[in-house]
């Protein structure tokens, strides 16, 4: 009895000392992507923009004359760009480039659209930027109003979780604002769909 008091005496103190776990600090995974440098897009197409140096320029999927994918390798994300001619169509180009933005409303949490005007290069159109969980971040369209119309979005290889993506949709969003701000149309016989 009197080891079976001083073995409990020992268990009772054993269990009063400190756990051995702790919990970690909360960290946030830190993604420092290089500094964008841009250089002209080498396209033989009715547009033309500078690109980031670390997008690789793709054909669409589709097959599509003038439907590029700007693929960022470090960023697990693409640029898709579409383009049509227009043929007494805008006003059915211009709706469904508005829908666009609108179908991501489900899961964003805000969609803000700017107007972009360049007078002096007839590029006109509206730039979207789209917060939450959505499945792109980021789209535009551009048009000379006569002849071409140009469409944009940004989407991710991954599941969308926008806290995870911020960093990468980020600098998406400021390499399609350079697109925008840089785009011009080209006069290309050949191509011009």
């Amino acid at each position: 009895m009197k080891y079976c008091g001083f073995f409990l005496l020992l268990l009772l103190f054993a269990a009063c000392g400190e756990d051995a776990t702790t919990p970690k600090p909360r960290a946030f995974l830190s993604l420092n992507y290089p500094e964008a440098k841009y250089g002209a897009a080498q396209l033989n197409c009715p547009y033309n923009f500078e690109i980031n140096t670390l997008a690789k320029i793709k054909d669409s999927r589709n097959n599509i004359p003038c439907w590029v994918d700007l693929e960022y390798k470090e960023l697990n994300g693409t640029i898709f760009i579409t383009y049509q001619r227009i043929n007494n169509n805008l006003d059915s180009l211009l709706a469904d480039a508005q829908k666009l933005p609108l179908q991501h409303t489900i899961k964003a949490d805000a969609i803000e659209g700017d107007v972009y005007t360049n007078k002096l290069r007839d590029v006109y159109g509206m730039f979207y930027e789209v917060s939450g969980d959505a499945a792109s971040q980021a789209q535009f369209y551009l048009t000379d109003s006569v002849n071409h119309f140009v469409t944009a979005s940004a989407y991710f290889r991954a599941k969308p979780n926008y806290d995870s993506i911020i960093p990468a949709a980020d600098y998406l969003k400021e390499d399609m604002k350079h697109i925008i701000e840089t785009f011009r149309w080209e006069n290309l016989t050949s191509n011009s769909n």
